[in-house]
């Protein structure tokens, strides 16, 4: 588990564990008037933001990254319902600040990410994507995920919509013929 979770560095990006520290600078990048909570399962702006980066610390079997890119913070993601037993995990809680969208910049974190858990012996990465959430759907597919279904009214969003989730996935061995 040390090596899935050890700092990731590449070429003007640095991905550290979230930890307390990293409040503050976090808050600066979640702005309240931004439209894309709508799709978001939780809330990381205005008075949401503590009990909710609180929950993110606290959740046992989540493992959130911040990503800094040219040194100042830009957003996080990272894994969740880490399974070694099984040899899988969830790649997700991503949040970008609005003037990193659209830039490139989170298709070139997630491979990061994705590389990491296969290096450490995963061998299944799923995702799990609001239906409504299309450019996250369009980004995973970019990255090679399959498509397996749709689980139908599967969560309460922090606005109270039910949600349908879809799931993606992508396998070591798929990865592996992808970066040959």
């Amino acid at each position: 588990m040390d090596d899935l979770l050890a700092p990731i560095e590449a070429p003007g990006l640095y991905l550290e564990q979230l930890a307390e520290h990293h409040r503050e600078a976090l808050r600066a990048i979640c702005p309240v008037d931004d439209p894309v909570w709508e799709i978001y399962p939780n809330h990381l702006a205005g008075a949401d933001f503590d009990p909710t980066f609180d929950a993110i610390l606290a959740t046992p079997n989540r493992h959130t990254f911040l990503i800094l890119a040219d040194g100042a913070p830009v957003g996080m993601s990272g894994y969740l319902n880490v399974d070694a037993a099984h040899n899988g995990l969830e790649l997700g809680g991503t949040y970008m600040t609005p003037s990193v969208r659209g830039t490139g910049l989170n298709g070139r974190i997630k491979p990061l990410l994705l590389a990491r858990a296969f290096a450490c012996g995963f061998t299944r990465v799923q995702f799990c994507i609001d239906a409504r959430n299309i450019r996250s759907q369009r980004a995973v597919e970019n990255l090679g995920a399959v498509r397996e279904g749709v689980l139908r009214k599967q969560r309460i969003t922090w606005t109270g919509h039910v949600r349908d989730t879809v799931i993606y996935s992508i396998l070591a061995d798929e990865w592996a013929a992808r970066a040959a």
